[in-house]
């Protein structure tokens, strides 16, 4: 689930936070690392959790219009096509999701306003008008709505991205990332999938855990040396006088150019680029590209990049 590049990106937020405290070390570092993509874990079992108690307030409506004394014909047989969404019951029937919010103690509980709103956004909609009139039942049309509500309700409600930043700092930067995989899980999804059906692990793989753990260690261990590839790569310019954000992805970029073999380098330059697009300014990435250009033409020469494979150098 989580990408090189989020793994790129929340190692330049821990170590820009690392140096700027007094009071940590690498292993804290890491712990801090490891915490981060932790929570973006929690964030994509929080989306399931989230659509599940849309419809389960839609549920409690529908029971409550049961028991108004005076009832219209839509309170008496009201449709329930809705609350029925064969892959909400999927999801509710899932072992491993609901292992997880057990364990994990998720809940929008103290967020009502966020579910009403969402719940009066979908029945308000065109989409849910035709679907709940299309004599259709079939499972498709279920997850074609399903889809609706996510990438169109959840993706664009500014409240829930409030209510998100306001609850973590790690989720700021990646909410929209976490949705679209959210998405991407949803799309697999068929009529035969049974309550062992496996959602999406916290890494691809162990390559990258160990990635992101290397990368971050890396950096730290090797920072004056860095620093000192860097400054020879600087004409006329003080260090100093260097952006502490530019400096440290600077560092990250020679971490990943020198340590990771099968990284072609290409990817590395284009990555650390996007990173200096994002968290400085264009004129900052344009003047990274060139030093990082320097760099790489310096390393060559001195034999200190190698890279294996086919195309990687």
């Amino acid at each position: 689930m989580i990408n090189r590049r989020i793994i790129r990106t929340k190692v330049l937020q821990i170590l820009f936070s690392f140096y700027h405290s007094t009071n940590n070390s690498i292993t804290d570092a890491e712990k801090e690392l490891d915490f981060s993509f932790t929570k973006l874990n929690d964030l994509y079992y929080y989306i399931f959790l989230l659509l599940i108690d849309i419809f389960d307030l839609s549920n409690r409506k529908l029971a409550q219009a049961k028991n108004k004394r005076v009832k219209n014909q839509e309170d008496i047989n009201p449709n329930t096509k809705f609350i029925n969404n064969k892959v909400i019951v999927q999801l509710k029937e899932n072992a491993q999701l609901d292992k997880y919010l057990s364990i994990n103690k998720l809940s929008w509980v103290n967020h009502p306003e966020l579910l009403k709103k969402l719940l009066t956004e979908i029945t308000e909609s065109k989409k849910y008008a035709d679907y709940m009139q299309d004599s259709d039942t079939s499972y498709k049309k279920d997850k074609d709505l399903l889809m609706f509500i996510i990438e169109d309700i959840i993706y664009n409600c500014e409240l829930f991205y409030q209510i998100l930043e306001e609850q973590s700092l790690f989720w700021s930067d990646n909410i929209e990332y976490i949705i679209d995989m959210a998405a991407k899980t949803l799309k697999t999804y068929t009529i035969g999938d049974d309550q062992n059906k496996a959602f999406q692990y916290k890494f691809k793989n162990s390559i990258d855990r160990i990635f992101s753990s290397d990368l971050l260690r890396k950096t730290i261990i090797n920072k004056v040396e860095y620093q000192e590839i860097i400054d020879e790569s600087i004409e006329n310019w003080d260090l100093d006088r260097l952006a502490s954000i530019d400096l440290l992805i600077l560092q990250i970029a020679i971490t990943e150019l020198l340590n990771f073999e099968e990284i072609p380098i290409k990817v590395t330059l284009n990555e650390y680029i996007e990173l200096a697009k994002i968290y400085s300014t264009k004129k900052s990435s344009n003047f990274i590209n060139g030093i990082l250009d320097k760099i790489v033409q310096k390393l060559k020469k001195e034999n200190k990049i190698i890279k294996t494979g086919r195309g990687l150098k």
